[in-house]
Parts: structure tokens; C-alpha cells; sequence
């Protein structure tokens, strides 16, 4: 555009043409190459598709994000809720050699019911199944859980004698009792076995303790393990197949949970995963970036992380080339959900994670998802219908005549002719929005290709620019054409190929065989028709216009169909190059 615009002033001016005419239509031709209208349809697209969106259970928080959508390619998930059914039920209380347990149960209750954190599933089916009357206990302190010691304590008085109850993740409470290596052993093989059927283990353990102002992380030492707990929450029915449709999409699914190896890498394999690569948090915080960067290719599932691995897990994905989506609901969550392209939650999420999610699903469902993604590639594939089809058309039109200024003594256009020829072109863009989309454009992810819009405008703009100049010589040298004549005959092609060349490049299958919407193809026959019968309404000769022969008509519509029958050979010549 800046070429072209100071180009053609540059000529103009050396040419002896008038200054002023010259600069306006030069303003004119910049604004005829632009995709003046893109920001509006955008804005319809975007805006039309969150609609869409809604219908279909998704919610739009940032309209901007719904093209990320469509062009994600890896989806990080949580497992709870997401590929589980959300229901965490105890499964059992044991005692350390794996005999069943009340009194485990109990002390455990008493540590959910005075700690005053964030509510979790776990504590609600603790709470569930012990059915606690706490008449007698009082809370004294409470070391609140955080994500790198991954236990919580609470010291209660009960009868006149103090003591601490913990509970959390198996190893972090191992790490706290006083055990000898064997026992240590044992426990921990107990707890895998567990793990390997799909349950979720946590660790039970106590001591007595001295009355002291407070108590502090340091003081969790020398505990007595009471046992364990295990909870199951099962693998959602269907799961397995909406994996497998996501796939189908290109989208490879990683889930990236705190819960042990081995309970993630049952979980997989059950809803078809192979879980062959599996990465925990420790064998995380070994590796470099780069080497991480190697490693999240192949991993598909990644366990016994905190929050900040999360991200960093995300940020390695994104870094390798990665459109990258991440769902999540608990506070731990937040992190990941600010890093991703994508950040997706739950309507029954935490506030904070809501707050830092895109999409909020009203289901917590992946099939909610898979079909969130098909409208977010559809969105961009009629965005870069409009795109295509008018920088093509704009730059052989602009460059036409931007050509023929130089050697015609007066302007191929006038100024106002040219933004009546792009604002009445643009009409029937408004409804691309709202076009039909051929299954194979939304099979893949599909991301902005500069290389490949660059390749497709300077192709199809030089052949729209071919059949200019062949308009060109039929004005000039057969009919005789003059002045004003001739720019009505050239306005009247120009915004007819235009208008048809659209309904042609709107679509990599030859044209007949993809259908239009209604609207996109009733906006184009309207336009067409005003288009032909401009030199013939009353007061055309405001906008310097005058009517054509019969004949002339014919042989413009003629060059035109033949415009279209080009466009669409080397419609199949370029695409077959381009894949």
C-alpha cells in the first residue's frame, strides 16, 4: 500500500497531472487495497460464534481467545472432574498394616472439620462417611496446607491433653513420623498397590504435644502414622471416545494432576491413553528447560506436580510450538490457566479460576469442549475467507489501476467511484460470518500462515489483474470507449468479479460442490444486480457514471465468467502445491 500510494503520486506528479486529483486517488487506492472491514467482521464472527458457543455450552469470558480455541493442538487437563466423574467417595480407612480402621477414619475427620482452608472433595467425603460429633474437641492451632509440604495439621484439645493431627499425600506424611527404613518401605509399597487400582491414598498421622503460644511446619516431626485412607473416584462413562474424537481434531490430550504416579497412569491407561512417558514433580525439578522442552513432546502424563510446574510444564509446551490449552478448576490451577494460549474451567469452579479462564464450561464435560473447538476453527476459517478474498481482489484491482493511471490521460476511477466500488463489495462480507464451512477446513488445527496469505494474494491478484487489463483493451480498443464510459464499463467488472470470485475462493473444493449460506449468497445476487443496473438509475451522473451499451454489458459478464473459470484452475494449482 505504501508502495503503491507513493508511487503512483511520485509518477502523477512528474507526469505534469494535477497535484491534488493525484493524491486523492492515490488515498483512494490505498483504501481500496485495504481489508478496511476486517475489524468488523471480526467482530461479527467472534461475536456470533460466542453466541454459538453458549447454545452449546460454553461460555465466552475474552472474545479474542475463541481463534486460540480453534487452533489449539494440545489440551492439559486435571483428572478430577474432568476425565473422573467429579464424585471423590472414600473407599476405606486402614491402619498401618492395612487392616480396616475406624479410629483412622475418626482422627482424620477431626483434622477435615477444624481446618479452615479451601474446601476440597477429599474432606467432604471424609466428612461424608465419619459423620463426626465434635461435642468435646476444641481447635487450639491449625499449619495450614501449601503445596510444597502437601500435608495440613490441626492441634486439638480433648480431654485436657493436646495433640496434632496431619494429614496429606503418603510420602509428605512418611516424611514426618518416626519410622525405620522397613516400615517406611512397607507402607509406601501399601500405598502403591492401592494407587495401581486407581485409589487415591492420603497418610493419617498424630502425636501428643506440649502446650505452646502457637505451632509452626517445624513442630510437624516425630509423628505416630495412624494409617491410611483411600478414595476412588471413577473414570467418566464415554470418556474414552471423546478422547479418541479430540484426536481425531488433532488435539493430543496431557493431564497433568498432584495425585501419584501410579493412580495417573491407571487413570490413563483406563480412559486409552498409553501413558508410556510418565514425568513426576521431582523428576521435573531435575531437568533444564531444555531438556524439558524434549521431554513434554513425548510425556502424556505428568504426576505428583505443584502449581508451579504446572506452569512451567505449559510454558515448555508453548515454547516448542504448541497452541496450548489448559483446564482447570481448584486454586492450584491458576498459574497453568494464566499461562496458557487457552485457559478453560468449570462453572463449578473456584472464583479465581473462573476469573483467569477464557471459556467457562457449563458441563464439565470434554464433549462440551470438542465441540467449543469446532466453533473456534470455524470462526477463523471465515475470517480467512474474507481475508483471501479481498486482499486478492483489492491488490489485482488496485494494481490495475494504479498501472493504467500512468498511461491513460485521465483517471481510470474517480475517487468516489472506487469507495463505492469497495463499500458496496464489502456488503456481502458481513455474512461470511454466519457461512457454511466444509469439514475438512475444521479437521485440523489451522493457524495464521503469513507465507501462505502472502502466496495466495499476489497469485489470484495477478490474475484478477490479467483480466483488468483484458477488460482494458475491450473498453478501449473495441468499443472506443471514453472517458466517462469507460469508468462506468471498468466500475461495473471490477465490483462483478469481485462480488462471484468470492463465492469461488471461498472454498477449496470447486465451488459448485460447496454451498454458501442463504445469506452470503442472497447478499451477492442483491449486490450484483444494483451492481449491474447502476448506469441506469436516475442520478448515476452524480457519480460520474453513464449508461453502457447492451452489448458492452454482455461482453463485461462474459469476461467475468471467464474469470471464474480461471480462478477456479489455478484454485486446484495452488492448492495442490500448498499441501
Amino acid at each position: 500500500m505504501l508502495i503503491m500510494v507513493l508511487g503512483v503520486v511520485v509518477v502523477h506528479v512528474a507526469l505534469h497531472r494535477p497535484l491534488f486529483e493525484s493524491l486523492l486517488f492515490s488515498i483512494a487506492l490505498a483504501v481500496g487495497l485495504a481489508p478496511e472491514m476486517l475489524p468488523a467482521i471480526l467482530s461479527v464472527n467472534l461475536s456470533q460464534s460466542a453466541q454459538a458457543m453458549s447454545q452449546k455450552g460454553v461460555l465466552v469470558r475474552h472474545l479474542n481467545a475463541i481463534e486460540n480455541f480453534g487452533a489449539m493442538d494440545v489440551l492439559c487437563t486435571d483428572k478430577t472432574g474432568t476425565l473422573t466423574v467429579g464424585e471423590v467417595r472414600l473407599s476405606g480407612s486402614y491402619d498401618p498394616e492395612g487392616n480396616r480402621s475406624t479410629s483412622v477414619l475418626t482422627e482424620a475427620a477431626i483434622n477435615a472439620h477444624f481446618e479452615t482452608g479451601l474446601t476440597n472433595p477429599l474432606d467432604e467425603a471424609i466428612d461424608n462417611a465419619a459423620q463426626l460429633d465434635p461435642t468435646g474437641i476444641e481447635k487450639v492451632d491449625e499449619i495450614p496446607y501449601d503445596f510444597q509440604r502437601k500435608r495440613l495439621s490441626v492441634v486439638v484439645r480433648e480431654k485436657n491433653q493436646l495433640r496434632m493431627i496431619t494429614k496429606g499425600a503418603i510420602v509428605p506424611i512418611l516424611d514426618a513420623c518416626s519410622l525405620s527404613e522397613s516400615e517406611r518401605t512397607a507402607h509406601l509399597e501399601r500405598a502403591e498397590a492401592w494407587g495401581q487400582t486407581g485409589h487415591r491414598v492420603l497418610g493419617v498421622a498424630k502425636k501428643l504435644t506440649a502446650p505452646k503460644g502457637t505451632w509452626h511446619r517445624e513442630d510437624e516431626v516425630d509423628l505416630s502414622f495412624c494409617g491410611f485412607l483411600t478414595f476412588f473416584d471413577p473414570p467418566k462413562e464415554g470418556i474414552g471416545q471423546t478422547l479418541s474424537a479430540l484426536k481425531e481434531l488433532g488435539v493430543s490430550l496431557k493431564v497433568i494432576s498432584g495425585d501419584s504416579r501410579a493412580v495417573n497412569v491407571h487413570l490413563a491407561r483406563e480412559v486409552g491413553l498409553k501413558a508410556e512417558e510418565v514425568l513426576t514433580g521431582a523428576q521435573l525439578d531435575d531437568l533444564s528447560d531444555e531438556a524439558l522442552w524434549a521431554k513434554v513432546q513425548t510425556t502424556e502424563v505428568f504426576a505428583e506436580v505443584d502449581p508451579n510446574q504446572k506452569e512451567r510444564i505449559i510454558l515448555a509446551l508453548k515454547k516448542r510450538g504448541h497452541v496450548v490449552g489448559y483446564m482447570g478448576d481448584g486454586i492450584n490451577d491458576a498459574p497453568a490457566l494464566h499461562a496458557a494460549d487457552v485457559s478453560i474451567s468449570v462453572d463449578s469452579a473456584v472464583d479465581v479460576a473462573k476469573e483467569a479462564a477464557d471459556f467457562v464450561l457449563l458441563e464439565s464435560n470434554l464433549d462440551v469442549l470438542r465441540r467449543g473447538i469446532l466453533e473456534g476453527r470455524t470462526t477463523f476459517a471465515n475470517t480467512l475467507k474474507y481475508i483471501l478474498t479481498t486482499t486478492s481482489a483489492n491488490l489485482g484491482n488496485m494494481l490495475s489501476m494504479a498501472a493504467t493511471s500512468i498511461f491513460l490521460p485521465f483517471l481510470p476511477l474517480l475517487a468516489s467511484q472506487i469507495l463505492l466500488n469497495n463499500l458496496l463489495s464489502d456488503v456481502p462480507s458481513m455474512a461470511l460470518a454466519g457461512d457454511a464451512v466444509d469439514p475438512e477446513l475444521i479437521q485440523k488445527p489451522r493457524r495464521w500462515d503469513m507465507k501462505f496469505i502472502r502466496r495466495f494474494m499476489v497469485q489470484f491478484g495477478l490474475l484478477s489483474s490479467l483480466f483488468d487489463f483484458l477488460t482494458f483493451f475491450v473498453l478501449l480498443r473495441i468499443f472506443q470507449a471514453g472517458e466517462t464510459v469507460f469508468r462506468t464499463g471498468w466500475f461495473v467488472e471490477s465490483l462483478l468479479t469481485e462480488l462471484v470470485v468470492a463465492l469461488v475462493v471461498r472454498t477449496r473444493r470447486p465451488c459448485f460442490r460447496s454451498r454458501p449460506a442463504r445469506s452470503l449468497l442472497g447478499l451477492t445476487a442483491l449486490i450484483t444486480g444494483i451492481d449491474l443496473l447502476i448506469p441506469y438509475l436516475p442520478y448515476a451522473q452524480l457519480f460520474g457514471f453513464a449508461p453502457l451499451p447492451l452489448p458492452l454489458l454482455a461482453v463485461l459478464v462474459g469476461i467475468t465468467v471467464m474469470y471464474v473459470l480461471a480462478t477456479e484452475l489455478l484454485k486446484r494449482f495452488f492448492y495442490r502445491n500448498a499441501t
